[in-house]
């Protein structure tokens, strides 16, 4: 029955994670100390040590979502001195990752959008599998442009969709002071920039404002990775250095970014209100937070979980998870080399993620993940 089959795979997933051969295995990081190595206070731009007598074997191509690029650059130069297996990765935005992975361009493809059931079951009648292995968590931000404004803005998310509708117009709009009290606001056009590209970090936050607000919901703008922005309302940018640089240069900016990319900018973001109605700050905890009461519903090897408008006293509302997709005959394996490097990155690789402003795995995702990397190697 299907509770024999569970058991079975827990039993499965608990053995292999517990193995004593399992090679550069790191100790676990409990949910309560997300970073119990002291790598927050790390450097972010800095690149593990180099070893020059190292040199790299075998080459694997891959790319996407620029959300996880910061930490795939530290973990596949980490990696290929461990292994000699260098992962060139290329971050050209979710969009792209993932039809690289589709036409084989891509050994495996970053997004932060997972693939919709419909572009699933299609690869599926066509004799391809498709899984979605999680790698990290992160805050998606409203960062802004406000010289004098030195007090942390709130938003609602009705608000941030009424801004990027074009129905709030103004930074003195009575409906912000409204959510700043005691914050003078300038009398100033607000200069909305979104992302033009097919974006993940776009996905995120549609998806989130679809799910706060009817009339965006209504116009049926998102979720997506690429939308139809209300007409003349902003301008696009392409992937996420270049939106933080159009509201780093545009005084009266608005955009959205994130979290790492905010604090690498210096650009300031903002508290939004969750949907227990208290302003949370976007932090890695915060994003922790907002895994903690949906994760506990995956079922098997369905990864793809939506962390927008969690549940949750202290949770951040705009959080979101990249995922890592492998496309391959269904009878046959994928690339060994990019199920090891997945694993190893799932795995050892994440005590680097709160040094890189990410949020870690939690233990209890990573153990189902253990079930599906033993079925991948065992697979015939």
């Amino acid at each position: 029955g299907a509770g024999g089959l569970a058991a079975a795979l827990l039993a499965v997933a608990v053995a292999w994670a517990t193995r004593p051969d399992r090679p550069g295995e790191s100790r676990p990081i409990p949910d309560s100390q997300p970073d119990p190595n002291g790598w927050a206070n790390r450097d972010p731009d800095a690149k593990p040590p180099v070893d020059p007598a190292a040199s790299a074997k075998l080459t694997l191509t891959a790319g996407g979502s620029t959300f996880v690029a910061p930490i795939m650059s530290y973990w596949t130069d980490l990696y290929g001195q461990k292994t000699g297996t260098h992962v060139a990765y290329k971050g050209v935005g979710s969009g792209k990752g993932i039809e690289g992975v589709k036409d084989g361009s891509f050994v495996f493809g970053c997004t932060d959008a997972p693939m919709k059931d419909e572009e699933i079951k299609k690869l599926r009648e066509g004799g391809r599998e498709v899984l979605h292995v999680p790698l990290v968590m992160g805050a998606v931000v409203p960062t802004y442009n406000l010289p004098g404004v030195t007090r942390r803005l709130r938003f609602t998310g009705g608000l941030l969709a009424d801004i990027y509708l074009g129905k709030v117009t103004r930074w003195n709009d009575p409906v912000i002071q409204a959510n700043n009290p005691g914050v003078e606001l300038p009398d100033r056009k607000i200069q909305v920039v979104y992302r033009s590209d097919a974006s993940g970090t776009t996905f995120i936050w549609t998806d989130y404002l679809t799910k706060v607000s009817g009339e965006w919901a209504e116009k049926k703008i998102g979720p997506a990775t690429r939308v139809t922005w209300p007409d003349g309302v902003g301008t696009g940018a392409e992937k996420s250095d270049g939106l933080a640089a159009a509201v780093t240069r545009t005084v009266g900016a608005i955009g959205y970014v994130e979290l790492s990319h905010a604090i690498a900018n210096s650009l300031p973001f903002g508290e939004v209100r969750n949907k227990m109605g208290n302003y949370v700050v976007p932090s890695l905890e915060s994003v922790t937070a907002a895994a903690a009461g949906t994760i506990p519903a995956v079922q098997a090897e369905e990864f793809r979980l939506p962390l927008t408008d969690a549940p949750g006293e202290t949770s951040y509302p705009i959080s979101g998870m990249t995922w890592a997709v492998l496309v391959f005959p269904a009878r046959e394996k994928p690339r060994p080399e990019a199920v090891e490097f997945l694993e190893w990155a799932t795995h050892d690789g994440q005590e680097y993620a709160p040094g890189l402003r990410f949020a870690p795995l939690p233990e209890n995702l990573r153990v189902r993940l253990d079930a599906t990397f033993y079925r991948l190697k065992r697979k015939s």
